[in-house]
């Protein structure tokens, strides 16, 4: 019997509880010195992670496939995909877990760093190149500025995901990065979770995206708990509460404009949506993440 692939927050922490940070760095060594150097394979519903590896050796797995590790490299894995690692134990670097709603430009969005994001990614960096030696820095100065409680630390530390990003996605197209390949489940999902991005606000059933993919309902469920452990209309619901608590964050619109804006005709409505996902109203949710993020 197939073993179901495990679901964490971060890696060997599977409380259910709402992560309070959107950005937590570590290094390598220290989480995976906690398991025996070996990551084994699980997923993240909503987390993005770079690896930034300095130094050491490994594998990353991806499905079924196993891929060499050599530093200096930044390994990039968007949400929602099965991945794990196995370092060698003078392993040196960070990992870098972001929440997915917190990127300027979203994993499947349709743009050139979106959709580059949206698929895993192996990038080497020549430490000879300008742009490959300042990709490094910055995630060096990332790791610093995550340990060290100074002013302004949310905004740069955003500032600096962001720059390390688009210059990583760069030197990827134009050098010899590898995008690690999919099974036909995986493809299958990729483009559920494209389909999910376009479509998400206008509330189509389960039903219109196993058409468009042209699989059955039932089988595309059976995709999607054997990818990410849940159906398809619990990431219908996912992204709409992701993108929800991103309005409630970033834009100073009403809980009822914002509910209009995703979709929901009856402010009521989208009051108890949300409470049923979030746990909270988004009233009160947007009260304490305000609160929580001004005290960060």
């Amino acid at each position: 019997m197939r073993r179901p692939i495990p679901t964490y927050e971060l890696y060997g922490e599977n409380t259910g509880r709402t992560p309070e940070f959107w950005l937590h760095c570590e290094t390598i060594r220290s989480r995976s010195s906690l398991h025996q150097w070996e990551i084994r394979l699980h997923r993240h519903e909503n987390f993005f992670q770079i690896l930034y590896i300095e130094a050491g050796s490994g594998n990353a797995i991806f499905g079924a496939r196993s891929h060499g590790i050599r530093p200096p490299a930044v390994i990039t894995v968007p949400p929602g995909f099965n991945h794990g690692f196995r370092f060698s134990r003078d392993i040196d670097g960070l990992v870098i877990t972001i929440l997915g709603s917190h990127l300027s430009h979203p994993p499947g969005e349709r743009s050139h760093l979106g959709e580059w994001l949206a698929m895993p990614h192996l990038t080497p960096l020549d430490s000879n190149n300008t742009e490959a030696a300042y990709v490094m820095q910055t995630l060096r100065r990332l790791g610093d500025e995550f340990e060290n409680r100074r002013s302004g630390r949310n905004e740069v530390l955003a500032a600096y995901v962001g720059l390390a990003l688009r210059l990583t996605a760069r030197i990827s197209r134009e050098g010899n990065a590898q995008e690690f390949p999919s099974n036909e489940n995986e493809r299958r999902m990729e483009m559920l979770n494209e389909l999910i991005q376009q479509h998400f606000r206008s509330h189509k059933p389960a039903s219109f995206y196993a058409k468009e993919l042209g699989v059955s309902s039932t089988h595309l469920t059976r995709i999607a708990r054997s990818m990410t452990g849940n159906t398809p209309h619990q990431l219908i619901a996912g992204k709409l509460i992701e993108e929800a608590k991103r309005q409630l964050i970033f834009t100073i619109g009403s809980v009822q404009e914002i509910g209009f804006r995703l979709g929901f005709a009856d402010p009521a409505y989208f009051s108890r949506f949300f409470l049923k996902y979030a746990g909270e109203t988004p009233r009160v949710w947007r009260m304490s993440e305000k609160a929580r993020l001004e005290r960060a």
